[in-house]
């Protein structure tokens, strides 16, 4: 089965594990080593025949911070999660670099860094995403960087 890594400017392919390592290992590890691990890259998201697989996408800082108004294109104001907006943006921007889109997404996994966070999830999972909406995991997971409060990845048709 033929493997697309998808990628762009605003989302470029990341080594797999070099962050990890020149943080905890820097003294120990090599530029030569860094290089090596640089060739294995991963994309935001990866296309196969008919499925589009996007990997996570984080934000940091308070759930509720700055749960603000914003005017929609209607103008009905609209109270918005400012950090999983921002995050369900960038999934709808890498998959529509993919050729897909938020409507033909079949499965998301949420992960939250305190479930008391699912009610503000939940509210702009239900505003921000087109119906029917797909199916839906949400989890706590310890946070994979200092500060996220969320990450969401998922699953589309391509």
């Amino acid at each position: 089965m033929s493997r697309e890594l998808i990628s762009s400017e605003k989302f470029p392919p990341k080594p797999h594990n070099c962050e990890c390592l020149r943080e905890s290992h820097a003294d120990h590890v090599s530029w030569f080593l860094l290089t090596k691990l640089a060739n294995r890259l991963s994309g935001p998201a990866v296309k196969v025949p008919g499925l589009v697989f996007c990997a996570g996408q984080t934000a940091t800082g308070e759930i509720r911070q700055a749960t603000r108004v914003w005017l929609l294109e209607s103008l009905t104001d609209a109270r918005i999660t400012y950090l999983q907006r921002a995050v369900l943006q960038n999934l709808k921007e890498v998959l529509e670099l993919a050729g897909s889109s938020l409507e033909k997404v079949v499965k998301y996994n949420v992960y939250l860094a305190d479930m008391k966070d699912f009610a503000a999830m939940n509210e702009v999972y239900i505003d921000f995403l087109p119906n029917p909406k797909p199916s839906r995991s949400c989890l706590q997971a310890l946070a994979p960087g200092k500060g996220t409060v969320i990450e969401i990845e998922c699953i589309a048709q391509a």
